[in-house]
């Protein structure tokens, strides 16, 4: 081979090697990430962010091979850190998260899950990531409220900051992420109500919003959301009825309204529908139950226990294709436990503290 050829081989790999290589401002911008956060001890995650090149073998960072820009942190602590924990000892990561991220304009997900002890806000600026589709703070002590302009995100499909103790309200821009199809709040501090523009995320498949301070009615924009499979809105404050629209959306199959208080009827539509995990109960419902099941009512969990409702069990529970599990506990219902179906596998457990029950499984005859 010639000097010459080999001159241009030796260029030409330089020139690949600096287009793969993240951009020495990206790589500052991770290092100040970096000092923002505690490893519990040494020997872990952090020690690979070592070099130049930030796209090579730093663990949790991945970039787009073509720009050569960071695009992905991806710190998961039940994934990474198992790789460096030592036996019988726990440890997590603590600090908090640097706004020095925001540098890194083409970012396109965040995920920094379950380390326990990162604290301190969202940086506001996440919003001016315009390539996120993904944000995941799960399972950390972070603080503050969510991004007032948290619609900026257009390109935004998932957003997880459950597990927390996040306060202030959703924000109303929220229904700007039209493209979103995971939603999950739960086990945080966030109070007032639930944005009635909400129904405007068509895309949504699963919403938890439960363990949280959330008050006011349920809207009934919900319906509206034609995608939806999983909604829980459980453990907050919620009053008023339950809207009767949510037993005509048509792939909704987990509807969790337990520990609120929540009064009125049970919309019929509810026990009709494709629903087959229905918890309502611990609320304030009241009236009768709807004698509207037939072999199409198919459950795998329904819950009534806690409220206040009266009369007798509807007959038709036996005709129910299937009820793995029935609650009807603490409630004001009287006369004979029906006979057949589901009746025959249950306990004591799933009729206790009525008023005028009886019949089998309870001891009580009639």
């Amino acid at each position: 081979m010639s000097v010459t050829a080999a001159a241009t081989l030796l260029f030409l790999a330089a020139v690949i090697s600096a287009a793969n290589s993240c951009p020495p401002s990206e790589r500052e911008a991770l290092l100040a990430f970096k000092a923002a956060l505690r490893e519990p001890y040494n020997g872990g995650i952090f020690n690979s962010w070592t070099g130049t090149n930030c796209c090579r073998n730093w663990l949790g960072v991945a970039c787009d091979q073509n720009s050569g820009r960071v695009a992905e942190i991806n710190l998961r602590a039940t994934t990474l850190y198992t790789t460096f924990e030592k036996p019988h000892r726990q440890g997590y990561m603590a600090g908090h998260i640097s706004p020095e991220i925001c540098k890194l304009a083409s970012l396109s997900s965040i995920v920094i899950t379950d380390w326990q002890g990162i604290s301190g806000d969202v940086p506001p600026c996440i919003t001016s990531l315009s390539f996120l589709r993904i944000i995941d703070l799960t399972g950390n002590r972070i603080t503050g409220t969510l991004p007032s302009n948290i619609g900026n995100l257009r390109q935004l499909t998932h957003l997880s900051a459950a597990d927390n103790s996040i306060t202030g309200v959703i924000p109303a821009s929220i229904s700007s992420l039209t493209g979103l199809t995971y939603l999950d709040l739960r086990n945080n501090r966030i109070s007032g109500p639930i944005p009635n523009s909400l129904g405007q995320l068509k895309f949504l498949s699963r919403a938890f919003l439960s363990g949280n301070q959330i008050s006011g009615p349920i809207p009934v924009s919900i319906s509206r959301m034609y995608r939806l499979v999983d909604l829980d809105l459980s453990r907050n404050r919620l009053s008023g009825p339950i809207p009767e629209s949510l037993g005509r959306m048509p792939v909704l199959a987990t509807l969790n309204l337990n520990t609120n208080n929540l009064s009125g009827k049970i919309p019929s539509g509810l026990l009709g529908s494709g629903i087959s995990d229905l918890d309502l109960s611990h609320n304030m419902l009241e009236g009768y139950i709807p004698d509207s099941f037939g072999p199409k009512s198919y459950f795998t969990c329904l819950e009534l226990g806690y409220n206040n409702f009266r009369g007798s069990i509807p007959k038709s529970i036996a005709k129910a294709a299937f009820i793995g599990f029935l609650d009807l506990s603490y409630n004001h219902l009287c006369g004979p436990i029906p006979k057949g179906g589901v009746f025959d596998t249950l306990d004591e457990s799933s009729f206790a503290h009525n008023d005028c029950l009886c019949g089998k499984p309870l001891l009580k005859a009639c």
